[in-house]
């Protein structure tokens, strides 16, 4: 199989093939966690972690696993970074850590991460594999990122709340607040929230892909019919 080139693997992790847009992937930590940035900024680092690790480890032994203990290996190869993942955020940001609970472990049964262990980084070689991993990781980050926005800002009129549970002390006074006296707006914080603003996010990608393939159809130009053709001439010519 050939290796796809490097510029193909960004965009496809980043756009034309991301894990939240595209691929639809990973929805259970996707809607549930994405109420503030900060909660979205943590698991999609883990997320990213773990891709990158499991990427890597996978095609460093793609042949040496036969084909009858692959998926049970992979498995328990994700399981290893995701317990990492954890340890780390109990030692750095236990408060967060607390925060996002059982969806850390969970990462262990995100299809993202098993997808491209399987349908990538098991065919191609540790290179390719990890900027697959880095770019789909990053992909799914800034995802979380932007719905996490959305709907803290909508539902709580503010942005970047409780970042010192990330960056530490250092973060405390980041809090935007552009509106004053906002009423909050329950809807959004809440899962049917999550979905609306998914929703968006789909609908924008698709109307941009549309855009763009338009905008390309225009600049081809218009196609040259090339040879004569017979001209049949009916009636009497005087």
């Amino acid at each position: 199989m050939a290796t796809k080139p490097s510029s193909e693997i960004i965009h496809d992790g980043l756009w034309n093939n991301n894990p939240a847009l595209v691929q639809v992937l990973g929805l259970c930590p996707l809607l549930a966690v994405t109420s503030t940035v900060v909660n979205a900024i943590g698991l999609g680092l883990a997320t990213l972690m773990v891709l990158m690790g499991s990427n890597l480890a996978v095609s460093l032994i793609r042949n040496f696993v036969s084909e009858s203990v692959r998926l049970p290996a992979f498995v328990m190869i994700i399981a290893s970074f995701v317990t990492c993942a954890e340890l780390l955020m109990q030692a750095f940001t236990y408060e967060l850590y607390q925060i996002l609970g059982i969806f850390i472990p969970l990462i262990v049964t995100n299809c993202t991460i098993l997808g491209r262990a399987d349908a990538f980084a098991s065919r191609n070689p540790p290179g390719a594999a990890l900027l697959d991993g880095t770019m789909m990781g990053i992909g799914f980050l800034a995802v979380l990122i932007v719905l996490g926005g959305m709907r803290e800002l909508i539902g709580q009129g503010s942005l970047l709340v409780d970042m010192n549970l990330l960056l530490g002390p250092v973060a405390a006074d980041w809090v935007i607040r552009p509106f004053e006296n906002y009423p909050d707006m329950l809807f959004m914080v809440l899962p049917p929230g999550a979905f609306v603003g998914l929703g968006l996010l789909i609908a924008l990608k698709n109307g941009i892909d549309n855009h763009l393939e338009e905008r390309r159809k225009a600049r081809e130009p218009a196609p040259i019919t090339s040879g004569s053709r017979r001209v049949r001439v009916t009636g009497n010519i005087s």
